[in-house]
């Protein structure tokens, strides 16, 4: 019951910034976890950084220092701020909740569609 809109992506030109966001919404759901994770051409889809519900982050070792994780609880929305770009950094980029209905008794995972992002000069 719960649909992701992710936006931000586009082409940035290294040592640039970018802000992705992602937007759940739906009826009647909770949020727990949230995050990010990219996935370049041929290669295996990886964790940017996640923030808990209580605010706790974590990112990778590829990113730290240079992307901060934030979210807005009464907007039910994630953002991945980007700084220092480099060309390594070009991947599609996924936002990922953790979410549940009322009744559930566990959450599920929800995944976006990703967007793209292109660090060329």
């Amino acid at each position: 019951q719960v649909q992701l809109v992710e936006s931000g992506g586009g082409l940035v030109q290294p040592g640039g910034s970018l802000r992705l966001s992602c937007a759940a919404s739906g009826s009647r759901f909770s949020i727990a976890g949230m995050g990010w994770y990219r996935q370049a051409p041929g290669k295996q889809r990886e964790l940017v950084a996640t923030i808990t519900s209580g605010g706790s982050t974590n990112y990778a070792d590829s990113v730290k220092g240079r992307a901060t994780i934030s979210r807005d609880n009464a907007k039910n929305t994630v953002y991945l701020q980007m700084n220092s770009l480099e060309p390594e950094d070009t991947a599609t980029y996924y936002c990922n909740v953790e979410s549940r209905a009322p009744g559930d008794w566990r959450y599920r995972e929800v995944w976006g569609q990703g967007t793209l992002v292109t660090v060329s000069s």
